[in-house]
């Protein structure tokens, strides 16, 4: 009774809805036009943690961490006039780019030179100007050469490779116009590699981020066009008729789905990108259903309206309850309390529904505005040759040989659990970055030559104010950074200490022997030049609050992986609370008024603590949209027992695509991740459309048990068999992007609806065979 109010109404205000819909589409279109692309990083760890809050308070207290570019090049000759020339206009022209706060390389570095007669220290710079010959050139190397600050730094510990660091003001990292400043930079050093054949290579933070950003503004664009044409290809071939195809584009909410983020005011991440692409496959899914429907029942009625409107009818619950179930696969991300996937779920699961919204009338409409279809034309090619026979023999098999199926699937399984014993929960920071392109590569440059760019941050709270510069405290954050030095993986540290025996090397005449921390009298001898630091160059606020309590000690650090960095923060962090709060007179922990409060911290942390958290709620999201779907599935069939044997051949699916994983060498990180319950939802559409015809063949038909099944296989196989082809074109299309977590989401989904298709036509059958005889005989 409602499904015929809900088709009256759409015929009798055919023209009304087309206009509402195209006018919200043209107010979601204007929403889309506004948003942003996130130059962040995905974020994955919630708010909550105690992880995620302490790096945000560093950041807040010393500024963003990663708002250093690097540019850097292998060489030897650098020394020589003509490139040393060019390397001291590069680093001029890129310091006047906007957004460039400071540069800092061989060709612009500063000494500390002790002025009496202000008591205060000045920062000279040692290459006032261009050098003009080569004896000047010797002269800067050796110079350079006499300063330990810089080494490793500057210059690798082999004097082979160079770096420039450029500083870029804090709010520029994440700022839409960093790609502008980046592109200039970028423009810049390819004057420098034409000129002398050397090739530069940058990376750091903000290039990353912008690469990162490129690449993700690519691939939104090419995989919807790519799902758009490929999946409606695939329409054209089955129907033979290009308006379906047309239609089919205009109706999937691409538009409405980009607008959603917009109206939320989230940014598109890589995570997010993938959606539109997604709502396309699942927007050509429905207008198939719908459309072979339509032309089922025309081709039964002889009359178009009347076609159309028993196609609404019967097809409105079915077409909705799949979308939704769809929707719960993605929705429950929404609940994990990762900023990355909460923006994911809540998209995804909007755009899915919305997505049936404007699917059900306006396919409707737009079918009751053409001329109707000619069956013979459009409707034969999806009964072919070989589609029949095939479903044929799956039936054949269901009754025939459960025995070999329970077998096999039983073999099946001990397999996918030997792989699921091999699947890895591993994570590079370069698995999240573009695979092709110079990236990676760069990053394997520095990672050689300077031991990587990833920061891994010391926060120190020494407990009052002014007690960072004291001997005590200098003296500890001393041992700390020689506790470091035993680690390959780290870079030499900046801090208050390295800060201090630069000053005391200045304040010593500039010998190389004195850079070191000076014991307690020369350090107040320091104390009253270093309080007449003025201005900007006050060099130390970058290491020490403006209250002198709190300080940090920064390390850089190779992408070593997720574990290793895990396994570094497991050793050391238990090292630095002994160093800082154990009296190493009385091995006892110092008194409460004079503990320290030091924790490892960073962008390197940050990624390594995700790890865990991503196992745990893929494992949680998985379950909830098992138990959401059950629920749902009950009410609607109001059967537990029925869905419950319904829905295990989807729980098998999942155990299937583990072991895949496993035996593809394919980690868990942010990405594959989403595969389990997503892969479960749209598994359990398909269920849904098998169990509504076999229901239908009981309530219309009056069907027995075997009747109702072997119907079920032949007429919803049909439309199961290219639904499932229509979604593994679409997720293949994923194959061919640059982010290794992308590619493998689209296998797997690929490969997993490929057999939930097969397991939904040959093992639920089985089961339900066997549930039957179970209650008969019961």
């Amino acid at each position: 009774m409602f499904g015929h109010t809900v088709s009256t109404f759409i015929f009798k205000h055919r023209f009304g809805l087309l206009v509402v819909c195209i006018g919200l589409t043209v107010f979601m279109g204007y929403q889309a036009a506004k948003v942003r692309f996130s130059y962040e990083l995905p974020q994955i760890l919630p708010e909550s943690t105690l992880d995620f809050q302490l790096y945000e308070s560093f950041k807040a207290r010393y500024g963003e961490n990663g708002n250093v570019l690097v540019v850097g090049v292998a060489t030897d000759q650098l020394f020589t006039l003509p490139i040393f020339r060019s390397w001291y206009e590069l680093n001029h022209k890129i310091k006047k780019i906007s957004g460039v706060k400071d540069v800092v390389s061989s060709a612009h570095l500063v000494e500390i030179v002790r002025n009496d007669s202000l008591k205060q220290f000045d920062f000279r710079q040692i290459i006032p100007n261009k050098p003009n010959s080569q004896a000047e050139v010797d002269s800067i190397k050796a110079r350079i050469s006499s300063l330990p600050f810089y080494q490793g730094f500057t210059i690798s510990e082999e004097g082979k490779a160079h770096l420039m660091a450029i500083t870029l003001r804090q709010e520029a990292p994440n700022h839409p116009s960093i790609h502008t400043s980046i592109d200039q930079i970028k423009r810049e050093a390819l004057v420098f590699e034409n000129l002398h054949g050397l090739k530069l290579h940058l990376s750091g933070m903000p290039y990353i981020r912008t690469e990162y950003v490129a690449e993700v503004r690519h691939e939104i664009a090419i995989f919807s066009v790519l799902s758009v044409i490929v999946t409606g290809l695939i329409l054209f071939l089955f129907f033979r008729w290009w308006v379906v195809m047309l239609i089919s584009f205009g109706v999937v909410g691409v538009v409405w789905s980009v607008g959603f983020m917009s109206l939320l005011g989230y940014e598109i991440t890589q995570l997010t990108s993938i959606i539109p692409c997604v709502v396309v496959m699942i927007g050509v899914s429905n207008a198939f259903f719908l459309t072979k429907k339509y032309h089922e029942e025309f081709s039964r009625l002889g009359n178009q309206r009347q076609a159309l409107q028993t196609t609404a009818e019967s097809i409105r619950e079915t077409m909705f309850w799949s979308n939704f179930t769809t929707a719960i696969g993605f929705g429950v991300f929404s609940l994990t309390g990762s900023k990355l996937w909460v923006e994911f779920g809540q998209i995804a699961a909007l755009s899915l529904l919305s997505t049936y919204i404007i699917n059900l009338p306006l396919l409707l409409v737009f079918y009751s505005y053409l001329s109707p279809p000619t069956p013979k034309k459009h409707f034969q090619r999806l009964e072919n040759k070989y589609l029949s026979p095939f479903l044929q023999q799956l039936d054949g098999w269901v009754y025939q040989r459960p025995q070999i199926i329970y077998g096999s699937v039983g073999v099946m399984i001990i397999v996918a659990f030997v792989g699921l014993l091999q699947l890895k929960n591993i994570s590079f920071m370069a698995d999240d970055l573009p695979q092709s392109g110079p990236l990676v590569s760069d990053l394997d440059f520095f990672k050689k030559q300077f031991k990587g760019v990833m920061p891994f941050e010391i926060n120190i709270d020494s407990g009052r104010p002014g007690r960072v510069l004291t001997p005590q405290t200098l003296t500890k954050i001393n041992l700390l950074q020689k506790e470091f030095s035993h680690y390959p993986e780290f870079t030499k540290p900046l801090s208050v200490v390295e800060a201090t025996k630069f000053i005391y090397q200045g304040y010593r005449g500039g010998a190389p022997k004195y850079f070191v921390l000076p014991d307690a009298l020369e350090l107040s001898k320091l104390a009253e030049y270093i309080g007449n630091f003025k201005g900007n160059d006050n060099r130390m606020s970058s290491f020490v609050d403006s209250t002198r309590r709190y300080t940090r000690v920064s390390f850089q650090i190779a992408d070593v992986g997720a574990h290793r960095i895990a396994a570094l923060y497991a050793l050391l962090q238990p090292k630095i609370d002994s160093l800082f709060n154990i009296d190493s007179s009385t091995g006892k922990e110092v008194e409460k008024e004079e503990r320290y409060e030091a924790k490892i911290t960073g962008g390197g942390v940050v990624f390594s603590k995700q790890l865990d958290y991503l196992l745990q709620n893929s494992i949680e999201s998985t379950l909830l949209a098992i138990g959401l779907i059950s629920i749902l599935m009950v009410v609607l069939f109001g059967n537990w027992r029925l869905i419950l044997t319904a829905l295990v051949p989807s729980c098998i699916l999942l155990i299937m695509t583990a072991g895949i994983m496993g035996f593809g060498g394919i980690p868990l990180n942010a990405t594959t991740t989403l595969v389990f319950s997503i892969a479960f939802g749209l598994s359990s559409s398909s269920v849904i459309h098998f169990l509504t015809k076999y229901k239908e063949e009981f309530r219309t038909n009056k069907s027995s048990v075997s009747k109702a099944i072997s119907t079920t296989i032949q007429v919803a196989g049909i439309s199961m068999f290219y639904n499932a082809l229509i979604l593994f074109a679409g997720f293949a299309i994923f194959t061919a992007s640059n982010f290794k977590g992308t590619v493998a989401l689209g296998i797997l989904v690929a490969i997993t609806l490929l057999m939930g298709m097969l397991s939904n036509l040959i093992l639920l059958p089985t089961f339900l065979l066997w549930l039957n005889k179970k209650l008969v005989n019961g």
